[in-house]
């Protein structure tokens, strides 16, 4: 198994994970079929969405796989009046992944990242490695360290 580069950010940073591997479903990228591939509670597979804010502009926001983004509740904990969800066409760009491989993780720039605090019920949860077909299974409180995000009420 290959290491992407949010395992290798986990890496220099000490803290365990464990990757898991899955086929790719290019029809289904859906967080419902990523979670049953990998053996994991819905609710603890944590899609990554991206949005830009009216003042800040770009930030990332990371909700568990059976939750929808509250927009107003981004807003207001990233300081803006007004949130919205960027173009599937300005992911990649931004980011440096592409749909369905978005991690919290290694991004092209720094960006907030909000986590919904409901991550914070489990010992661990899964987000993307920052490739399709792979998935990284951490502790919430080390990936909180690791990217110094912020915890707040987001679904």
């Amino acid at each position: 198994m290959q290491k992407t580069n949010a395992a290798r950010i986990l890496d220099r940073n000490q803290i365990s994970y464990e990757l898991r591997e899955y086929k790719v479903d290019e029809d289904d990228l859906s967080a419902e079929n990523v979670a049953a591939k990998v053996g994991v509670p819905i609710q603890q597979v944590f899609k990554t969405l991206v949005a830009r804010g009216d003042k800040t502009g770009i930030l990332v926001a990371c909700i568990p796989g059976n939750g929808e983004l509250n927009l107003k509740l981004l807003a207001s904990v990233s300081g803006n009046k007004k949130v919205e969800m960027v173009s599937m066409k300005e992911i990649q760009g931004l980011t440096g992944y592409i749909r369905g491989g978005v991690s919290p993780l290694g991004m092209k720039k720094n960006y907030p990242v909000y986590i919904d605090n409901s991550a914070l019920k489990y010992d661990t949860i899964m987000i993307s490695a920052g490739q399709r077909g792979m998935q990284i299974l951490v502790s919430p409180t080390d990936l909180i360290e690791a990217i110094k995000a912020s915890m707040n009420k987001l679904v």
